[in-house]
């Protein structure tokens, strides 16, 4: 696991937003093997959450992960004036995954908010599902659900599986 001296995740700024994007290109990359949606025209995904997470809106609040000085990663955290919050995205590139990078970055940012934690994922996404589930345990031990849900207005779509907990548990 990595040191927290190594690990800094912080809400992300105007200025971060490049560094943003392009890290959105490699996290929309990788779901695209999961939902087969392939980049628009011009090379980007769909960005609409990334939009509404550097929007100013006060419902919502993006983070930067860096480690070490390099970014390597992000999350959007929804639903911060309702009674769930949501981590809408989340993402962090290959070159730190299984270091403990992603746990705690999302305790970091679960921290941040404290109640209600929502949080959806494919079931094809095996890391994904594995994951989600080793969070759930670690904050909220034998407290967490997991419930499929439709994609709304989706229904070419698999069903999401959704995670959630209650922080601190």
């Amino acid at each position: 696991m990595t040191s927290d001296l190594d690990l800094t995740v912080r809400p992300a700024i105007p200025a971060d937003r490049p560094t943003v994007e392009r890290l959105w290109l490699m996290f929309r990359h990788d779901l695209s093997g999961f939902g087969g949606q392939l980049p628009n025209p011009d090379g980007t995904f769909r960005s609409e959450r990334l939009e509404a997470a550097f929007s100013g809106d006060v419902d919502w609040a993006p983070y930067l992960i860096s480690r070490g000085g390099h970014p390597v990663g992000f999350a959007f955290v929804r639903g911060l004036s309702g009674p769930t919050r949501v981590l809408n995205s989340f993402f962090v590139v290959r070159g730190v995954r299984r270091a403990g990078i992603g746990m705690r970055a999302v305790e970091d940012v679960v921290a941040r908010h404290p109640g209600q934690w929502t949080v959806a994922f494919q079931d094809d996404n095996i890391g994904a599902v594995r994951f989600w589930r080793r969070v759930g345990e670690a904050l909220a031990p034998g407290a967490w659900t997991e419930e499929r849900r439709s994609v709304p207005q989706r229904p070419d779509l698999a069903p999401d599986v959704w995670v959630s907990f209650g922080y601190p548990g």
